[in-house]
């Protein structure tokens, strides 16, 4: 424990949050004495986290919209069940200062920053400017959001690609496009205007240099109340897809003296100077060149705080709780007592760049033994909603250093088997024993697509098979130890793979999930090359590019954007 006691305990905490987070928080308030309640949206009534909180309010609606997006709603709900606290868990309102505000306003104690810090913090470029006030290293970037493609451009022949594109006021890997290509400047400042203004309401961005093949650093980070400012570790999340992170791991490794001195002492000044109160993380770049770039503060639990806590040895939502009640922090640094390893469970298909599939996960079967620890927000049966997260699992393995983490991992991975959706399990597995991850680190935030499998190609031990008329993707655990003997197996899921394009293809465009159109690129009589965008879909907070598989003439488009489609539903037709 890094406090002492709280001068105001508290006693009811609502969970303004839902799936593996929720049942997370709900669980440590257990530990506390705390009673804790959820809430739920339609979809999520019979949820997991529903079934292990003491009590829930149900919120009127069914997408997020309308639940756990809702303010009013779940402030509400907080007096109503006689709370007497709010925690926000991750993604959602967690880092919306309004909510937080709505919070105090109430009489409730809002288990995070003080409201203006999250506003403060919560907009990119005033971040960026406490950064560069306490002396934090920190790329080129504009100092206040562009107003247009054609300022883009102007930083762009300043200071050369690539660049990024950010959302002012988001995180998460939303609102962010990364630009390689001056041609692509235009389509990816629309991109990253639409996706902040769909994710948090405002649409503003702001352009930085981007370190290209850059290492993905963070510290996390303990305040209270009194000032006091205490770094607990660091955490390494440098394995990516769309600019989310898969895996990661603390303390992070393979970094000199002076970085971590650096890394740890920046983040204390920018919090210090930004009056920040509980747990945050403060994010960082480091190039390949040994550049270090501050990045952001999440002002919030991050998804991968289990590592910190099973590698130092701390509760960090605990500490949130006592911290909140006035609690002030006593303990110096905790040192490292091992090392943890983090993998994300995601209803995505890796064979298809990571493509969300929603659906009903029918077998849950997850590892046990020594170090390892699953936070999952699923029980066998359950559903992975497509209008939510892809993300419904964790698992965390730890050992006494990374060596054993690793071993630990490869037996926990291996015992894993989940069905009914598909996941990155099978790529896990061949992380765990590729030498740029287990010896030299040579990953970094381009390393999944670049260098780990070619894209919309299988991935480990993962085959498509046909099951009567319907080809499907299975993982066959076991297959990458066959080495020579698994290439007949291997070329004939090649073939059926290329079948199953041949079958599907044709005329038609089709969703490639369930989802929602934010965006279409074609209008009947247009003509198109194989490859240009069709159509942007957004599912499970994702947005997916719809490509043209033939060149031709566009019809009988029948969608529009707002539309929410099925699986497989036609889009438009391109030639005969």
């Amino acid at each position: 424990m890094l406090t002492d006691e709280p001068t105001h305990p508290l006693h009811t905490v609502l969970v303004a949050n839902r799936g593996e987070i929720a049942v997370r928080v709900i669980r440590a308030a257990r530990d506390a004495g705390l009673r804790s309640v959820a809430v739920y949206g339609g979809p999520d009534r019979d949820a997991l986290h529903v079934r292990e909180a003491d009590t829930a309010v149900a919120l009127d609606g069914d997408d997020a919209a309308s639940t756990y997006l809702n303010a009013s709603a779940l402030v509400a709900a907080a007096i109503e069940a006689g709370a007497d606290a709010v925690h926000p868990g991750y993604g959602f309102l967690s880092e919306d200062s309004a909510f937080a505000a709505a919070v105090v306003d109430a009489g409730l104690t809002w288990i995070g920053p003080p409201p203006a810090t999250i506003a403060e913090l919560g907009d990119k470029v005033a971040a960026r400017r406490i950064a560069r006030d306490v002396g934090a290293p920190l790329a080129a970037g504009t100092p206040e959001p562009v107003r247009d493609v054609a300022e883009v451009e102007e930083f762009a022949r300043e200071h050369g690609l690539p660049i990024v594109i950010k959302a002012a006021f988001g995180g998460g890997g939303r609102g962010l496009e990364i630009v390689r290509d001056e041609a692509e400047i235009g389509e990816a400042y629309e991109t990253a205007v639409r996706e902040s203004t769909a994710a948090f309401g405002r649409g503003e961005c702001f352009v930085e240099r981007f370190l290209d093949r850059a290492r993905h650093v963070e510290a996390q980070v303990l305040a209270d109340v009194h000032g006091t400012v205490l770094v607990v570790g660091l955490r390494d999340c440098s394995l990516q897809r769309r600019n989310q992170k898969l895996v990661e791991e603390a303390p992070a490794p393979f970094l000199t003296a002076a970085q971590e001195d650096e890394l740890r002492s920046s983040a204390e000044r920018i919090c210090k100077a930004a009056g920040y109160v509980g747990a945050g993380t403060v994010e960082y770049l480091l190039g390949a060149d040994g550049t270090l770039s501050f990045l952001e503060v999440n002002t919030r639990l991050q998804v991968e705080h289990p590592v910190t806590e099973e590698a130092f040895g701390v509760d960090l939502v605990a500490e949130q709780f006592r911290i909140a009640g006035g609690a002030g922090l006593t303990g110096g640094l905790p040192e490292a007592r091992g090392h943890s390893i983090e993998f994300r469970l995601t209803a995505e298909d890796p064979a298809a760049g990571f493509r969300p599939a929603p659906g009903t996960v029918t077998v849950f079967r997850m590892p046990s033994g020594p170090g390892v620890r699953v936070d999952s927000g699923v029980a066998e049966g359950d559903a992975v909603d497509g209008r939510f997260d892809s993300m419904f699992a964790k698992l965390i393995v730890s050992g006494r250093d990374r060596a054993q983490a690793l071993a630990r991992a490869r037996r926990a991975l291996a015992e894993t088997r989940i069905e009914g959706v598909p996941t990155p399990l099978a790529f896990y597995r061949r992380v765990v024993s590729d030498p740029d991850f287990t010896e030299q680190f040579a990953v970094h935030n381009r390393w999944i697509e670049e260098r780990s499998f070619e894209p919309g190609e299988p991935v480990g031990d993962v085959l498509t098979v046909r099951v009567g008329r319907r080809m499907m993707t299975v993982e066959a655990p076991g297959l990458a130890d066959l080495g020579d003997r698994a290439a007949p197996i291997r070329r004939e899921s090649a073939e059926l793979r290329r079948a199953e394009t041949a079958e599907v293809a044709g005329a038609a465009v089709t969703a490639p999930m369930a989802g929602t159109i934010v965006r279409l690129a074609v209008s009947d009589g247009d003509t198109v090359a194989k490859g240009d965008v069709v159509a942007v879909l957004e599912a499970m907070k994702m947005e997916n590019k719809v490509l043209a598989h033939r060149e031709g003439p566009v019809h009988d488009v029948s969608v529009a954007v707002g539309d929410a489609v099925a699986d497989r539903t036609v889009l438009c037709r391109i030639g005969d």
